[in-house]
């Protein structure tokens, strides 16, 4: 009975631990620096958008030939949305 009781304590303690390390983990993280959808006319009528049906327009405006061309070390293209979020009002 006493092992018991001891492997439970363990296991709690175990467990405060890890969520404690978490939470310090979390605490920690770096704030956000990814810019947000603009909010100007060109971007406007994307707010309201799904995400999906939103980031089919990005390339248009958004490539190497564009009027805004990504840099050189941007992550892939395809999920715009997913680092930009937009801002509805």
């Amino acid at each position: 009975m006493r092992y018991d009781k001891k492997r439970t304590i363990f296991y709690n303690v175990l467990f405060i631990v890890f969520c404690a390390a978490l939470f310090l983990f979390l605490w920690n993280a770096p704030p956000e620096t990814t810019k947000k959808l603009p909010q100007d006319k060109i971007h406007q009528r994307f707010q309201n958008m799904g995400k999906k049906a939103a980031e089919q327009f990005c390339e248009k405006c958004h490539n190497p030939k564009g009027e805004v061309p990504l840099p050189k070390k941007h992550p892939p293209k395809y999920r715009c949305l997913l680092c930009h979020k937009q801002t509805r009002k």
